[in-house]
């Protein structure tokens, strides 16, 4: 089982928490896994595990520690999906990106210098597009970010393989977004863009009602390709 850490922000000047979960053996790669709107809670926690079993370092940064730390909340329960909703506003996502780069940072010592993926969703997936535009990482995969259409004027920075997985019935992420987000991002030969039809945001969650198995299975099959592929 992995445990939280503290982890030094950019500046020096202050510490947040990251689950890190390790593998048996040594580990010659990272991975960083961005939380959704709900917090390091458990499912992320089990998608660290699972990174670990499969012979990474895993790293899931509280980055919401500015507003309060240790936010667990559960997305099949109603208020706490509304609980949810509300600190989108106030999270700042710039900021969010440093403490990104600072979890890099960590990783990468971690790991001797190793090579550092990074994998999101909801929120999470935006942050890790936000990531393959503005920071070191080496690899990156988001699930069903939301608002990417939006920050495609960033695109040109990509440098590093990403993967984006899309499912087509997002209630968050509409087809005219869709439709910006394969028009924009086609001539990016970094960039590899799966679809996921008729299904909606959140299939890939470990736990609750959101999930779909199959296709869990096969878009988490992808990532573990990809990352296999980009950070030997």
């Amino acid at each position: 089982m992995g445990a939280f850490t503290p982890v030094d922000t950019l500046e020096g000047n202050a510490q947040f928490d990251a689950y890190v979960a390790k593998p048996d053996g040594e580990a010659s790669a990272a991975i960083i896994v961005i939380q959704e709107i709900f917090g390091v809670n458990e499912g992320i926690r089990r998608k660290c595990e699972g990174w670990a079993k499969a012979g990474y370092v895993a790293y899931a940064p509280d980055l919401f520690w500015r507003i309060e730390s240790h936010i667990e909340l559960d997305p099949d329960v109603p208020d706490e999906m509304d609980q949810a909703l509300a600190l989108m506003p106030k999270f700042n996502q710039d900021q969010g990106i440093r403490d990104l780069e600072a979890t890099i940072k960590a990783a990468r010592a971690a790991v001797g210098g190793g090579k550092v993926g990074l994998v999101g969703y909801c929120l999470g997936g935006r942050l890790a597009f936000m990531a393959a535009c503005r920071t070191d990482g080496d690899a990156f995969v988001g699930y069903y970010g939301v608002g990417i259409d939006g920050l495609l004027g960033e695109q040109h920075a990509i440098g590093k393989p990403t993967m984006l997985h899309i499912p087509t019935a997002d209630h968050f992420v509409s087809p005219d977004a869709q439709k910006a987000m394969h028009a924009g991002l086609e001539g990016n030969a970094h960039v590899t863009l799966y679809d996921y039809d008729g299904l909606d945001h959140g299939f890939a969650t470990e736990m609750g009602q959101r999930r779909d198995e199959d296709a869990a299975v096969l878009a988490d099959g992808r990532t573990a390709d990809f990352f296999a592929e980009h950070l030997v």
